[in-house]
């Protein structure tokens, strides 16, 4: 049996949630979709899912395999897509989401430049922090700092991230730099609050990441708030590099607690998974893509106000 057939039959029944829907959408039997699943699990020697009457279920082993093969299924049907399409123009509109703070200053910023090369291609960027709804939306492209954890979308990473600890040099002075996160109870913390609720900062500590309660003076649920505050020597910001690289590599603000960072959420771009993908969405995820991995980008981009 073709192997590229049981893995994309894997794929699509994973993203349906049934055998008989990924049936239907093919004209085939149950029997079949099954009969391939089965003689991909024999020959990998691993369960990925499992399966009852009423529903399908992700083995781990299932849930690792479905991530590759998205990525292999993406990565080929932006083969064919370009050598199909080379001599077409990227036209139509975007409706692109991303996160309010990393939205102004990193992708705003890009769009022009976009735009000057793609001329038959229109705009719109609306910026918000919640998690959007691609398909009830009509949303063509998500920015989103965190791994997807929606297996019915497709995700391609745009740049690493990590957050970090940081401080005017100036707080440092009048009230000592912290040398472990036992030491931030100490601190004025400058805390992000998310429906009044103030979160914990993550760290690396003996051997798994744990969550150290804050506490401070100054919330606000408002990233580039907190980012001010903490250039004005206000107290200690937990901040994504994104936003503070800039101003580290001035000196305005100083990172500390380096050796007990935590591993990053990165930034990915979130699409619907659709066979074939419009030129225009395409062309928007490799320009940004681009434009983050150029040495210099996050050291001199506006990441600092």
């Amino acid at each position: 049996m073709d192997q590229f057939k049981q893995i994309s039959t894997f794929v699509d029944v994973a993203a349906k949630g049934s055998l008989s829907a990924a049936a239907r959408a093919e004209g085939i039997a149950p029997a079949m979709i099954g009969r391939r699943l089965d003689a991909l699990e024999e020959r990998l020697g691993v369960k990925l899912l499992q399966r009852t009457t009423r529903k399908i279920v992700l083995t781990n082993e299932g849930a690792a395999f479905l991530e590759d093969c998205q990525r292999i299924l993406t990565d080929l049907e932006d083969a064919e897509s370009s050598v199909s399409e080379r001599s077409a123009r990227a036209s139509g509109n975007l409706l692109i989401s991303a996160p309010a703070g990393f939205g102004r200053q990193h992708v705003a910023p890009l769009v022009p430049s976009f735009l000057s090369e793609h001329r038959d291609v229109t705009l719109t960027l609306n910026l918000n922090d919640r998690i959007v709804d691609l398909i009830g939306e009509g949303v063509d492209v998500a920015i989103r700092i965190a791994a997807l954890t929606d297996s019915n979308l497709i995700s391609v990473k745009l740049a690493d991230n990590h957050r970090v600890v940081v401080a005017a040099p100036s707080y440092l002075r009048r009230y000592g730099t912290p040398e472990t996160p036992d030491d931030l109870s100490r601190h004025n913390c400058l805390a992000i609050s998310s429906e009044g609720s103030q979160r914990g900062w993550t760290f690396r500590h003996q051997g798994k990441n744990s969550i150290f309660k804050i506490t401070g003076n100054m919330v606000c649920n408002d990233g580039e708030v907190l980012h001010n505050w903490a250039l004005n020597g206000k107290g200690l910001a937990w901040r994504s590099m994104w936003e503070v690289g800039s101003a580290i590599e001035s000196g305005q603000l100083v990172t500390v607690l380096d050796k007990f960072a935590a591993p990053g959420n990165d930034i990915y771009a979130v699409f619907a998974q659709r066979r074939h993908l419009p030129l225009r969405i395409r062309a928007f995820v490799d320009f940004l893509r681009h434009a983050y991995a150029q040495p210099d980008y996050w050291r001199y981009s506006a990441g600092s106000p």
